[in-house]
């Protein structure tokens, strides 16, 4: 009865959603979309079960009992009397009426999520969709105290084995034995409150990092001054809304104080002096051979730890993405188990391990963050970890520090990870960008989705947005307030940092299995664009070579590339395929099985790539595709998904950089000069460099 429940829920939503809104962005649902129902509903589960009512109390008196009466698809946490009178215990409290109205609407909150979710859906370590305050729910797997499987929430409160799953006709609802708490404390005040990374927390202090890790929200950024977007891509007539809010967010990888005793034995440094002495001594044996030029001057000293050229100030800033990850999960793309894709969203998991690269709040440096999965590279490795500026593979062996996302309870109830502009993770070495890091680790072939290369999309929850199996209505846009498979979101001019444009839209369309786009995701501008974007640093200077992963279509247009404000080259068309005159022409065999270009010999696959990279062009990789339930496409294997080289030259990597595309279209071409942006790579001449005969760049 359940899962017929579903059903109905499903017809019902459908109904609901046949007559789209023409509002604006709003917090209160549209009118339209309130219906009613016959069977019960989530309010009425709350108000017709006596071990509920305390929370049924909660809700009521935040004001949220009509919304769960009439609207929505929600999971509801459902804390019984016995888990809600103990979370009053705690606070000195005896009843619900002690609680402020805020303290009630902070509650309910907290335990809905606008979303529906059965326990065999919570296989990430955290929920897909935050829940009405906009915070994520972390979830893991577990034994109850009767020896069943059950989702832990929080890794403190747990989903009843008995009652989990029971559905509503607006909903699931998770009956829990404990109330959900989340701190609302700045990532530095979980960092303090910590007696586990005293040392880190000190150096945080002392250089004063912490003064760089509290911005938490732009209070005059406000998404309902602006109105939705209509567009067209390709042959899909879409909406797209701006971000609900523009948060600011930070991941740290911090060392326990265990990790760092150990590691001043290993290299003989003394902690007669104090922790903090020791850890500036380590800093210094990091960053001076990367930093050689600042040993000797007076912000080096020990008695200088704010200035920015000081190895523990480096050492701390290093420690810090300038994005907010939920939970390790967000660390590499998103996995899915869809047909036969099981894994990393467009990875090809048996030869390439998952990564993807952050910036850091040390200027121009990037940390890279791969899950193994490939069985000859795991070395030490533990498949399915995910590890930190690690590289194992058929040029270098280099194993360095790792991360460990695994909650350490150590006997006492759950260290607290996530804040409201934060979150944090153990790690089991010393995170550093060394000169290994920088020299070995780092020079490669370094690829990011656009949707990593902009640190907001993650931290405003932009990044895998809706339901990659389903498309929107290709004729009429799902425009409410609510879409039931997800946003496609654009930006407003100052959104983003480092990114300038005019006469344009920046749209971001949501994952779709079956896009022609790496993870599913793309970019679209349209109109006469001139769109400038600063590049993610690259770890030295030299030569490098900058490319653009697209899809060319026959409804887009045609730009030209500028690197730092010098044009590069002959426009972009991306109309054209690789199987035109422009490139391959009959030479290219189209097969997205990679039947037809695995005939070739290796001599022939380094003759091809040698003639388009003198077109500038190479054809997309092997390691990627695009899906539907029963079948892969291979990017290296079909014509439209190609990468062109946007410029090469020498790069400066204490300096920022910037591209700009500039439309050079004829008129309004296509679908108003729809131009995409798929990926970004940065290839040192270490690996773009090869030119003797019968080499070539690896094709992954």
């Amino acid at each position: 009865m359940k899962f017929l429940k579903h059903k109905i829920i499903i017809i019902a939503s459908l109904i609901a959603f046949m007559a789209p809104s023409l509002s604006s962005c709003s917090d209160e649902p549209d009118s339209e979309n309130f219906y009613t129902f016959t069977g019960e509903m989530a309010s009425d589960y709350l108000k017709n079960r006596e071990q509920y009512s305390e929370f049924a109390e909660i809700v009521n008196r935040a004001g949220l009992m009509d919304l769960l009466a009439t609207y929505g698809h929600y999971t509801c946490f459902v804390p019984d009397n016995n888990a809600v009178n103990t979370y009053l215990q705690s606070r000195g409290m005896s009843s619900v009426s002690d609680l402020s109205t805020a303290d009630c609407d902070t509650l309910a909150r907290t335990h809905l999520v606008s979303n529906m979710y059965t326990t065999t859906e919570m296989s990430q370590d955290r929920l897909p969709t935050s829940n009405l305050l906009g915070r994520y729910i972390a979830t893991s797997s577990g034994m109850d105290e009767h020896e069943n499987a059950v989702i832990f929430l929080e890794g403190l409160s747990h989903i009843y084995f008995e009652t989990q799953d029971d559905s509503v006709e607006n909903g699931i609802m998770q009956p829990i034995n404990r109330v959900i708490e989340k701190s609302n404390n700045y990532i530095s005040d979980l960092l303090r409150d910590n007696p586990k990374i005293s040392t880190f927390y000190n150096a945080l202090v002392a250089t004063n990092v912490i003064d760089e890790i509290t911005k938490v929200e732009d209070e005059n950024y406000h998404n309902t001054d602006y109105p939705r977007y209509y567009y067209r891509s390709h042959i899909w007539s879409e909406v797209a809304w701006v971000p609900d809010t523009k948060k600011y967010g930070f991941t740290a990888f911090v060392e326990p104080d265990s990790v760092y005793n150990a590691k001043f034995q290993e290299y003989g440094i003394s902690t007669a002096n104090g922790t903090l002495n020791a850890l500036y001594d380590l800093a210094c044996k990091i960053y001076d051979p990367v930093y050689p030029d600042d040993i000797g001057k007076p912000g080096h000293s020990f008695e200088n730890l704010q200035d920015s050229i000081n190895p523990l100030h480096r050492f701390v800033q290093y420690h810090f993405l300038t994005r907010y990850t939920a939970g390790a999960s967000d660390l590499t793309p998103m996995d899915v188990n869809i047909g036969i894709v099981k894994g990393a969203f467009g990875f090809e998991e048996t030869i390439i391990n998952p990564i993807d690269w952050f910036h850091t709040l040390l200027p121009h440096t990037l940390a890279k963050v791969e899950k193994l999965t490939v069985s000859k590279y795991l070395g030490k490795g533990t498949k399915g970890e995910r590890y930190l500026n690690r590289r194992y593979d058929d040029d270098y062996q280099f194993e360095g520090a790792w991360i460990d996302p695994r909650v350490d309870k150590n006997g006492e109830d759950i260290v607290i990870h996530d804040g409201i502009n934060g979150h944090y993770y153990y790690v089991d070495d010393i995170v550093a960008f060394s000169s290994d890091v920088q020299n070995k680790i780092q020079n490669m072939r370094i690829r990011m989705d656009f949707s990593s290369v902009f640190p907001e999309v993650m931290t405003n929850g932009l990044r895998f947005e809706g339901n990659p199996e389903q498309d929107d209505d290709a004729g009429r846009p799902d425009d409410s307030a609510t879409p039931k498979n997800g946003r496609n979101y654009y930006f407003p001019l100052g959104y983003l940092d480092g990114v300038t444009f005019s006469n344009c839209s920046v749209v971001l369309r949501r994952p779709h299995i079956n896009f022609w786009s790496w993870q599913g995701d793309e970019w679209n501008l349209f109109g006469d664009y001139d769109f400038t974007f600063r590049i993610p640093p690259i770890p030295y200077s030299g030569d490098w070579q900058i490319r653009l992963g697209f899809c060319a279509i026959e409804t887009r247009g045609v730009m030209q590339v500028y690197f730092d404000g010098i044009p590069q080259g002959i426009p972009l068309d991306m109309t054209k395929f690789l199987d035109s005159d422009l490139y391959l022409g009959d030479r290219f065999k189209i097969d997205e099985s990679l039947a037809e270009y695995d005939k070739m010999s290796d001599e022939e696959k380094a003759e091809e790539q040698k003639l388009l990279k003198n077109l500038g062009a190479y054809r997309g990789p092997r390691s990627l595709f695009h899906f539907s339930p029963s079948s892969k496409g291979y990017f290296a294997g079909n014509e439209r998904t190609y990468r062109r080289i946007l410029c090469q030259t020498y790069i400066d990597a204490t300096k920022d950089h910037y591209i700009r595309f500039r439309v050079a279209s004829d008129g309004k071409q296509g679908n108003n000069n729809e131009f995409m942006l798929d990926y970004l790579e940065m290839v040192p001449k270490s690996v773009y460099g090869v030119d003797n005969e019968g080499e070539m760049e690896d094709d992954l």
